[in-house]
């Protein structure tokens, strides 16, 4: 299993590393196997020694490795921190911050290229999933043109927008319906994304090709992050 932890706005430099310091000590005391990926503020990047299973990673980069982009970073201040993770596609970008396919499908190529791990989200509004099932594979489908789904270091990540920091969570049968039409082009580990806490994360992590989630608010607590880690332990225990 894949549990990835996405603080968006949220942590800063000291508190990411007090985090990283608790999780470090949880993963060693409860011999965690499953891949841990943790995606902190730009600001709270870092370098740090970590069990191999343990990865941080960026929320967001620009297309360059350096360059006249104000507010962006590129590929050489990721180097610095010999960061190798990248979070693309995700809602908030596309909804609030505006970023077209085009640009995102860009980004996708130049961190595939420089052969960055890519956690690729998609996902529908709720006035897409309201026109039906067909409507919504059409929109998912519209959000991985000019990807690689054959990259071999590519997850993605399904996250329904109006499940998305709402408490809302999509009904298991929904999240199978979705995972499983994406498994017939896709290869690659796929995560469920959108309200999921310690009291649910069995339930998704228990549907078939859930292969892991990613974690908005409840990641931002590193006691609730551990907590959903050791029930994706238990679980995989119990098969």
């Amino acid at each position: 299993m894949i549990i990835a932890a996405n603080f968006k706005t949220n942590h800063t430099r000291k508190s990411t590393r007090e985090y990283v310091e608790t999780l470090k000590e949880f993963l060693a005391s409860k011999e965690i196997k499953d891949q841990i990926l943790i995606f902190p503020p730009a600001t709270a990047l870092d370098s740090f020694s970590s069990p191999s299973n343990l990865k941080i990673g960026a929320q967001n980069a620009y297309p360059v490795v350096n360059g006249s982009f104000t507010g962006e970073i590129g590929l050489e201040q990721l180097d610095e921190f010999g960061i190798k993770t990248i979070l693309l596609g995700h809602s908030e970008r596309r909804h609030i911050l505006k970023e077209s396919q085009e640009l995102i499908a860009k980004k996708f190529s130049f961190f595939k290229e420089r052969d960055f791990e890519i956690v690729y989200c998609v996902g529908e509004p709720l006035e897409i999933r309201e026109k039906g099932f067909e409507a919504l594979v059409k929109y998912i489908y519209g959000q991985l043109e000019n990807i690689d789904l054959n990259y071999d270091k590519l997850i993605v990540a399904y996250e329904p927008v109006w499940a998305i920091g709402t408490g809302l969570s999509a009904k298991s049968e929904d999240i199978k319906e979705v995972l499983n039409e994406l498994r017939k082009d896709i290869k690659a580990p796929l995560l469920y994304g959108g309200s999921v806490k310690p009291s649910n994360a069995k339930e998704i992590l228990s549907i078939q090709n859930c292969d892991g989630l990613l974690i908005g608010t409840a990641s931002w607590k590193a006691e609730s992050f551990c907590e959903i880690i050791e029930i994706s332990k238990k679980l995989a225990e119990e098969k």
